[in-house]
Parts: structure tokens; sequence; C-alpha cells
């Protein structure tokens, strides 16, 4: 007798095409929202954060360049709990720890809705930087294709790469690849412009509505895994 067939597990939910959607719309978000309404700090995503502590060096504002960098750090921090994650060493403790760090994260930007715009930015930025490290290193492939939920430039280059070989070369799965490429672009682009909109009207409290989204994607997650069965 052969073996028997291994159902979808939680990493196998976490390559589909909807939580990359759900996913990538939340960090467009939060891109959006970090630089708007907390001191113009790309949480998420890091390059920016570089340039700017760069740029605030070569001004000798070794203050303002410090605020770029707790983000940077926590990001490398979150990055290696992702690794660890990945190990399969947390599930030996704690079962489904991918839920367990969705559920997290929706409760800390709950938490950071709270925290009036007139605190120091990094007590937000920072954390929210650690959620973004995580969702990378644990979130980052559609079926066998790579991207990234929570910046868009490695998006836009595969999208241009695949549809080239999907027109010119002629080939199917390039073209398939292609189209998801740019519905993901269009989820960060759309949950970046939300995020703007909301951020301008709520303030501090838009990121309620990132954390309602993220809610939502676990919920459906767990649905996801009772109707497989």
């Amino acid at each position: 007798m052969g073996a028997p067939t291994r159902g979808p597990n939680d990493f196998d939910r976490a390559r589909t095409l909807w939580f990359a959607l759900l996913l990538t719309i939340t960090n467009g978000f939060m891109d959006a929202h970090t630089f708007y309404v907390r001191g113009g700090v790309f949480a998420n995503v890091q390059t920016g954060n570089v340039i700017f502590f760069a740029i605030n060096v070569s001004e000798r504002r070794l203050g303002a360049a410090m605020a770029h960098v707790w983000p940077i750090l926590a990001f490398m921090v979150g990055v290696s709990l992702a690794a660890h994650i990945k190990s399969g060493r947390v599930e030996r403790i704690v079962p489904h720890p991918l839920r367990w760090t969705m559920a997290v994260q929706v409760v800390v930007l709950v938490g950071i809705g709270f925290v009036p715009v007139t605190v120091a930015h990094s007590y937000v930025t920072v954390p929210i930087a650690f959620l973004a490290a995580l969702q990378m290193g644990l979130f980052r492939s559609v079926g066998d294709l790579a991207y990234l939920p929570v910046a868009t430039t490695g998006n836009l280059m595969r999208f241009i790469e695949s549809g080239y070989d999907g027109i010119i070369e002629g080939r199917r799965a390039s073209r398939i690849a292609s189209g998801i490429y740019g519905a993901l672009i269009l989820a960060f682009a759309g949950g970046a412009l939300i995020g703007a909109f909301a951020s301008r009207a709520w303030s501090a409290h838009a990121i309620w509505l990132a954390a309602a989204i993220l809610a939502v994607t676990l919920v459906l997650f767990i649905v996801d895994e009772r109707v497989l069965k």
C-alpha cells in the first residue's frame, strides 16, 4: 500500500492567491498609514529607512537618524523569529504557529490604534516593522511563485519579466504568473490608497481597519481548512 496522502497544512494555505492578496492589501495600507500618521517612517519596507538614516547622518541629525534605526533592528529580529517558526521547532510547543502569529498581529494593531500621535513614533513603527518582518519571512510564495507582501518593487520586476516570457516567448505559465503579479501590485496600491484616505479621516485609529482586514484573513484561513476537510 502506498503512503497516505497528506492533506493541506497551514503553510500550504498560506501559499494561496486569496491569502496573498489580502495580506498585500494590509501591507499597502500600513505603509501609507505609518508614512502619513507616524512621522514619515516606512515601517514595512526598510530601504526607505536606510536612505533616510544616511541622509540624517549626513546632516548631523543623529536623533532623527536613530528614528530610522529602530525599525530596521526590529525587522531583523522579526525575520529571525520567522526563520525559527519555519524550522518547525515552534510547532512542537505551539500548534498552528502561523495562526497564532496572525492573531497576535491583529491584537498588536488594535492596540497601536489607541496610541496617540503625540507619543514618540518609534513606539508604533518598531512593532509594525517587527510584524512586517514576520510576514515577509513566513508568507512569500503563491504556489511556486515568489512574491513579497510588504513591498511591490520585486513583484513589479517579476510582473514585467513573466509578461515578456508570456507574450514574446509564448509561454502560458508565464502569462498566468504575470497576471498573478499584476493582481498583487494592484492589491498593494489599493491598500495604500485605502490607507491614505483612512489615515486622513481617522488618523491613528485608521489602523483598526488594517487589523480588521487581517482578522478577516485569519478567519478565512481557518474556514479554508474546514472546507478542505
